[in-house]
């Protein structure tokens, strides 16, 4: 079993965080028990400049690992956006010729409809399934990826 570290790293930041913290205490606490400034400096470098680097990794982890998460999301957002133009490119050619691929229903939202199979409109709640001739009493345009019939293209 392959264990993925790089998952890990956000909480291992914030773990790094606290145990800087922690030797800061310790560093801080140390010095102040000791009434001589020369017997202060052992505590004050092993706890202090210790203690703050380790706050320093640890939230430079914390801000790597948000930015793969981020790259992560935009990733995923880009490969959904080029499946959807690529898929707009092969449909355009063959269901403008044949209507292909095209039940009678639409995905409507508030401002556009969308074909079912258009990924436009999966995360909106106010997404519903209606049927083609609801969208001209609703007044709605048509999407310009997933580019959907219009009431003009099925009468002929």
């Amino acid at each position: 079993m392959q264990i993925n570290l790089s998952r890990l790293g956000g909480q291992l930041g914030v773990l790094l965080c606290l145990v800087g913290f922690v030797l800061l205490f310790l560093g801080w606490n140390g010095a102040a028990s000791q009434p001589f400034i020369h017997a202060q400096f052992p505590y004050v470098i092993s706890g202090g400049l210790v203690g703050l680097s380790v706050v320093v990794v640890g939230a430079a982890m914390i801000i790597v690992q948000n930015q793969r998460q981020d790259r992560a999301k935009l990733e995923a957002a880009l490969d959904r956006l080029a499946s959807a133009v690529e898929h707009q490119g092969s449909n355009a050619g063959v269901s403008a010729a044949t209507g292909l691929g095209f039940t009678g229903f639409v995905v409507s939202g508030q401002s556009s409809y969308h074909r079912v199979d258009c990924h436009l409109p999966e995360a909106r709640d106010e997404a519903e399934l209606v049927q083609i001739e609801a969208v001209v009493a609703r007044g709605l345009t048509p999407c310009r990826v997933c580019n959907p019939p219009r009431i003009g293209q099925l009468a002929n």
